[in-house]
């Protein structure tokens, strides 16, 4: 006989694999039970501590020269380390859970708007003519559906958005945003997420000094039966639509290196260590 928490996720996964809206294949729950009974891919150590919308606490400037300043900016659905600098969020973090029918947001916010916290003042005619779309890093439908009209409205606020090239943020970088908003919480009852720019020695600026990244990288975090593992991506701005996301799959340590954060501080030194050397063998 199977613990009743083992019983309820397994219920939960088979239940959501005929929601169709959940986007949960026969393969996705087949390769989710074989994780839960019989995979070996996760530390025992999870973190303490407020896991409301970041996980294993707020990322941080780490040792090394790359670090980056930021402000810390707390809204309904999400929270934002911004660089006035960069004009830029260099990390934004959101938890999102299973629902057991997803709502329909409301419309989507036809503007976008100055957030009057930020020093920069990064206006939305910033990024006009520039080649660049204005690409959210938490998304608007996984805030909405469970956050609401007036946390979605602030995932409009330009301390949430970054230069990204319309290919991929209608392509590669939209995919996993969806997967996060549906296929994820309903495998896993809960995710959490950190995503964020990846800069260059010298990026190239936008009007108003927004810097433009050459890559995002994206960390989802599972946490079960008192096991956390975690999944993360540095995906380029030149990445196409049709690319599997699995050619980008990387560890925290790599994304650590290349933006100069750190992250799940929360955690102690072994099981952090441990949990930011992994790379997932495949994407969930």
């Amino acid at each position: 006989m199977q613990p009743e928490t083992r019983q309820r996720e397994v219920r939960r996964l088979v239940e959501n694999a005929f929601e169709h809206h959940k986007r949960v294949s026969a393969l996705d729950a087949a390769w989710d039970l074989w994780q839960l009974y019989y995979a070996d891919s996760a530390t025992g150590r999870i973190a303490t501590g407020d896991k409301a919308i970041v996980y294993g606490g707020a990322p941080r400037p780490g040792s090394a020269a790359n670090a980056p300043s930021f402000r810390v900016l707390i809204n309904r659905g999400y929270a934002v380390g911004y660089s006035d600098a960069l004009g830029n969020p260099v990390w934004v973090a959101y938890h999102v859970r299973d629902l057991a029918a997803l709502p329909t947001p409301a419309a989507r916010p036809d503007k976008f708007e100055t957030d009057p916290r930020t020093a920069a003042r990064v206006a939305p005619a910033d990024y006009a003519n520039s080649g660049y779309d204005r690409g959210h890093l938490a998304p608007n439908y996984a805030i909405a559906t469970r956050y609401g009209t007036a946390a979605q409205r602030e995932t409009f606020l330009m301390s949430n958005i970054t230069p990204q090239l319309h290919s991929l943020n209608a392509g590669l970088w939209k995919e996993l945003e969806q997967k996060i908003a549906t296929s994820y919480p309903a495998r896993y009852a809960e995710v959490w997420v950190i995503a964020g720019p990846v800069f260059g020695a010298a990026p190239k600026k936008l009007r108003g000094g927004v810097a433009v990244p050459d890559a995002f990288y994206l960390i989802v975090i599972d946490e079960s039966e008192g096991k956390l593992r975690t999944l993360a991506f540095i995906v380029p701005q030149e990445a196409a639509t049709t690319d599997d996301p699995g050619r980008y799959v990387t560890s925290i340590d790599e994304i650590q290196r290349r933006t100069g954060l750190d992250f799940l501080t929360e955690l102690d030194d072994s099981a952090e260590k441990q949990v930011e050397a992994q790379r997932a063998s495949r994407v969930w």
